[in-house]
């Protein structure tokens, strides 16, 4: 079976109502131009994103969402201290504030149009940190996007568990991914990994679930690909898979 809904993705982001309606903040940019890593992820205003949001949960279900960014180009954000950053825009609704300097990109502050001002981040939230290298790591909060319960409420899991300690890694440069965009060398791709402890049912008792992200960001592209597990297998819990797929840009 499948569903195809008009909805949106921004990764590494809180998500909305809607079952992944976020993983995570995208990022790049330096406060006098736009830093070194614009080649692997653009903020300069102009640039858009189409990707498919493809979903598929562990009974089959399988559903699709689009999800569509563009970036804004360099402002101060309102709220927000330190100077101007670059705005990156979901088309549902959901604005990212960035920078980058020496250390990498990072997130500063986001908003949804629900908002009256932006949201600072209490720290620097990287999306890719220097150096641009296999073995270069850091750590950011995500969240459960896909892990239900499937009879108590709330059912998404995210409600009780919204910040979960995640590691990242560069684990390969170089790479060349095949999307419906076409062909793309020169990508990194970073891997994060955490573990949820949940109460999976009466038999398997508590349990560390994985949530396992893969990420490839292409120079002069950005991310072109993104990959995200959480499986549960359990009588108490139910996952799935999230693929996001880069289909047009520019």
């Amino acid at each position: 079976m499948q569903r195809r809904r008009a909805s949106s993705l921004p990764w590494r982001a809180r998500p909305r109502a809607t079952y992944a309606a976020a993983l995570a903040a995208c990022v790049l940019a330096a406060c006098d131009g736009v830093g070194r890593a614009e080649g692997y992820f653009p903020l300069a205003a102009g640039h858009r994103w189409e990707y498919d949001q493809r979903i598929e949960w562990e009974n089959h279900v399988v559903e699709h969402e689009t999800l569509v960014l563009s970036t804004e180009g360099r402002e101060s954000a309102p709220g927000l201290d330190g100077g101007p950053a670059w705005r990156r825009r979901s088309a549902s609704g959901v604005d990212y504030w960035l920078r980058s300097d020496e250390t990498g990109t990072y997130r500063v502050a986001m908003k949804s149009d629900l908002e009256a001002q932006a949201r600072p981040d209490p720290a620097r939230r990287y999306v890719l940190k220097a150096p641009f290298a296999v073995g270069t790591q850091w750590q950011a909060t995500t969240t459960a996007y896909l892990l239900r319960r499937r009879q108590e409420f709330p059912r998404e899991i995210r409600h009780t568990h919204p910040a979960v300690p995640m590691a990242y890694v560069i684990e390969a440069v170089g790479e060349h991914v095949a999307t419906r965009a076409g062909r793309f060398d020169e990508c990194l791709r970073v891997r994060g990994e955490a573990k949820l402890r949940l109460f999976a049912d009466p038999v398997q008792g508590w349990r560390d679930l994985p949530l396992t992200t893969l990420e490839w960001y292409c120079k002069g592209v950005g991310l072109v690909r993104l990959e995200r597990d959480e499986p549960a297998t359990s009588t108490f819990l139910s996952g799935g898979k999230l693929v996001l797929e880069l289909m047009s840009w520019r």
